[in-house]
């Protein structure tokens, strides 16, 4: 029999590409800061050759999530796509490297390469993504293995792959396989760019979803109007928001529910990945059937953890951090209970 996986994933399969750049150059290339943005494959070449002592890691934001739900000692799964190439080896040795079971194989006479992120840390901690998004954009429903979907508590989607009918149809079928095994689904919005491309499928996913996770800036997007006004609908839509608020606080909403979950502030290093691991701990306080507000401050302390250091996946011990922070018993006990 399949294993069963507390938290699955699906999204983009991307190497990234760190290196730092001060606000000059990104400006002399022509480089929009704090944001992803989508390039093609000449572009890619380029910007990789400008960069100074890059570092090559695996990512990719539900990725990301996946690798810290495995650091936290939770059997977790991604959905991905990438070629048979070096950056598709060195991706998906990675990944189980790390604790997170890789199910697509890489696939082998692939006419696009591995995608990668270009991403230029800046002296402030933003991160400026440049992303070519090659194989991985090609996901599709025959990607997703039902015997994996089906034995997941909980499906966690990646808003960036809805640039693609296939992405469309590939979260589509994963949602009804989970849903028939008796899991949750949700996504994260990903980008306030990612939500105008697609605001009326994100507003329908909202309605159609167990939970949804997005920052002010893409929740404003979403709905057209200010955080408040935003956060009322979408509390009518959607069974749990998510809101996190870049260095002030988390606002989570389940029904006549909502937490404010204070952000204790810190200078970053690298805010690449703050999002992600954020989920990381939400998903892993979700899982384990955690009260909202132990679910957010799992979720703020992964996200410093990971902002503290380049790069986008935990390199601390992120159960002992729960710990020290009185979110779990030195047993683990909680952790436990996450197990399915």
């Amino acid at each position: 029999m399949s294993p069963s996986y507390p938290v699955i994933g699906i999204g983009n399969a991307i190497v990234d590409v760190i290196a730092t750049a001060d606000d000059a150059f990104l400006a002399r290339a022509g480089i929009e800061k704090g944001i992803m943005q989508l390039i093609d494959r000449e572009r890619a070449e380029t910007l990789a050759a400008a960069m100074d002592n890059p570092r090559r890691v695996p990512g990719g934001s539900v990725a990301n999530t996946m690798a810290g739900l495995a650091n936290l000692g939770l059997r977790s799964a991604f959905i991905g796509r990438v070629a048979d190439d070096a950056s598709g080896r060195f991706y998906a040795e990675a990944m189980a490297r790390e604790g997170s079971d890789f199910v697509n194989p890489p696939v082998r006479e692939a006419e696009l390469p591995t995608s990668r992120s270009m991403i230029f840390v800046s002296p402030d901690g933003e991160r400026s993504m440049n992303t070519y998004l090659g194989i991985s954009a090609e996901l599709g429903p025959g990607d997703v293995p039902a015997a994996v979907a089906e034995r997941s508590d909980l499906l966690f989607l990646e808003g960036y792959l809805y640039d693609k009918p296939a992405g469309k149809a590939a979260f589509e079928q994963a949602v009804r396989l989970t849903r028939r095994g008796g899991g949750r689904a949700g996504i994260a919005l990903s980008d306030p760019l990612c939500v105008d491309r697609h605001r009326r499928d994100f507003r329908r996913l909202v309605r159609e979803l167990d939970f949804v996770i997005g920052n002010r800036r893409e929740w404003e997007a979403l709905y057209e109007t200010d955080l408040p006004g935003a956060l009322r609908q979408a509390a009518r839509d959607c069974g749990l928001v998510v809101c996190t608020r870049s260095g002030d606080d988390v606002i989570l909403i389940r029904g006549e529910e909502q937490v404010v979950v204070p952000v204790h502030r810190v200078v970053p290093v690298d805010a690449t990945g703050a999002g992600d691991l954020f989920a990381a701990g939400f998903l892993f306080g979700l899982a384990a059937g955690a009260p909202l507000e132990a679910c957010g401050r799992m979720g703020c302390v992964a996200a410093a953890e990971v902002i503290s250091h380049l790069g986008a996946r935990p390199e601390t011990d992120l159960r002992r951090l729960f710990v020290e922070a009185g979110l779990l018993d030195g047993s683990a006990a909680l952790a436990a209970g996450a197990a399915r």
